[in-house]
């Protein structure tokens, strides 16, 4: 059963034969500062001045939008957000504690331990490795402090045509919420590969983050990162993943513990024929906040997107920030994209922004699309059940299942579905007061392990 809240999707945008004489008023629209975009021009960065080696050159290819400034890897290069900012706006700055402005002390203990097949090459390498920072260039001061502080990076290779018969799992915990852990993660996925990645998050830390994914021409991978931290964690984090020709990728992001989660995860391409399926899945408690920002950059012909993130809410202070933005060049003919994000509020006391962006440069495109819905359950549904015998609570429990279901299911990683469910479970249990219907299981993993610090 899946429930739908009772808000009605809205914003759907979609182009044919005759885009050509819309054009105009269609990027009027999208484009007009109505939309949420930063006031006035964005910063042009000085440049690079500060790396230590030459990158490759898909970090340089950066999107031309009002709402993504083209990145750098100079830490000087970013000013110290206010909170002002349209993209740091929604979030409570003095949570980060201190990861945006520099005074946070590098002093934490995070680990890093991978277990993979004998087809699969992890190392450790230096920051001079000239695979670091191909694919992504930092857009902001959290990640630019990230990529500037970070000692040693954790590189997984998966041959050329592998096919790992189990997935490739990146255990990252931290042992202590006092002082600030950096880090980088660098995933390549070599040409008719086919592989599953996943990134999991525990324990407690004060953490920022950048991991690169480049998947190769033809190649197929999912890629899950799961923030299952404790309740006194923050993690500010920026996914890139640069998708090749013809080349499909899953990726998933989960999202439950933590005190403030703040996950960016920018999508390009690198030759048409490239499909990207983003789906997400977040329950936030009581004084979480749970950020997710995702960036589809149609930079190549004949690519196709489609996002889909779902999240539910309880307990007094509870928010969510979802901020879905699509853009579409000029040059990305024959595209189709959607993206889609809903909200179940199971309490009162909670707050969900969903914020979904479309800039269109070109009106030859198959599609394109967005939808937002926010609201509580779906009173015909709860009368549903109950009217054949089921007690209202267990039938507000079912429709969240049913709500949730349907997306774990999609994810198609058997080694992950128990669990996922099993965290539901223990959060209905709060609200609730039903006890469990399955137990949580936790692979076990296993293999070298690195400690992550300054």
């Amino acid at each position: 059963m899946r429930a739908t809240p009772d808000m009605p999707d809205h914003d759907q945008t979609h182009t044919g034969a005759e885009a050509a004489q819309e054009r105009a008023a269609v990027a009027s629209q999208v484009l007009s500062p109505d939309t949420g975009a930063a006031a006035g021009p964005p910063p042009t960065p000085a440049g690079s001045a500060g790396q230590a080696h030459s990158h490759g050159a898909g970090a340089d290819a950066q999107p031309a939008s009002h709402l993504h400034p083209e990145g750098s890897f100079d830490l000087a290069d970013h000013p110290v957000p206010t909170g002002r900012e349209e993209v740091w706006r929604f979030t409570p700055l003095k949570r980060l504690r201190g990861l945006t402005d520099g005074s946070a002390e590098a002093s934490g203990k995070v680990v890093v331990d991978v277990s993979a097949g004998p087809e699969v090459r992890v190392e450790t390498v230096g920051r001079d490795d000239a695979r670091l920072g191909s694919v992504h260039k930092p857009g902001d001061r959290v990640s630019a402090q990230a990529w500037t502080s970070f000692g040693q990076a954790t590189v997984v290779t998966v041959p050329a045509e592998a096919r790992p018969a189990d997935p490739v799992v990146v255990t990252v915990r931290g042992e202590a919420a006092e002082g600030a852990s950096y880090a980088h993660t660098f995933v390549d996925v070599q040409p008719y590969a086919e592989a599953v990645v996943v990134l999991d998050h525990v324990g407690s830390a004060t953490y920022a983050d950048n991991v690169e994914l480049s998947v190769g021409d033809g190649a197929k991978v999912t890629l899950v990162s799961v923030q299952d931290w404790a309740d006194d964690a923050v993690h500010a984090g920026h996914q890139a993943l640069r998708i090749g020709r013809d080349a499909h990728v899953r990726h998933v992001v989960v999202t439950f513990g933590g005190d403030l989660v703040r996950l960016h995860s920018h999508l390009s391409y690198a030759g048409p024929g490239g499909e990207v399926e983003a789906l997400g899945l977040y329950f936030a408690d009581a004084d979480q906040h749970l950020e997710h920002r995702l960036f589809v950059d149609h930079n190549q012909p004949h690519t196709r997107s489609n996002v889909e993130y779902k999240g539910a809410l309880q307990g007094a202070g509870a928010h969510t920030v979802w901020v879905g933005d699509v853009l579409i060049r000029k040059v990305a003919e024959g595209i189709q994209t959607y993206e889609h994000n809903r909200n179940l509020m199971l309490t009162d006391g909670c707050r969900a922004d969903s914020v979904p962006n479309l800039e269109i440069e070109t009106g030859e495109i198959e599609g394109a699309g967005h939808a937002s819905a926010t609201g509580r359950f779906d009173d015909e549904q709860l009368f549903y059940l109950q009217s054949r015998g089921v007690p209202a609570d267990e039938a507000r429990r079912l429709v969240v299942h049913g709500f949730f279901a349907d997306l774990i299911r999609h994810i198609g990683v058997p080694q992950l579905r128990e669990r996922l469910m099993g965290h539901v479970e223990e959060e209905l249990e709060r609200s609730v007061g039903l006890p469990p219907a399955s137990s949580t299981a936790v692979p076990a993993s296993s293999g070298a392990a690195q400690e992550v610090g300054a």
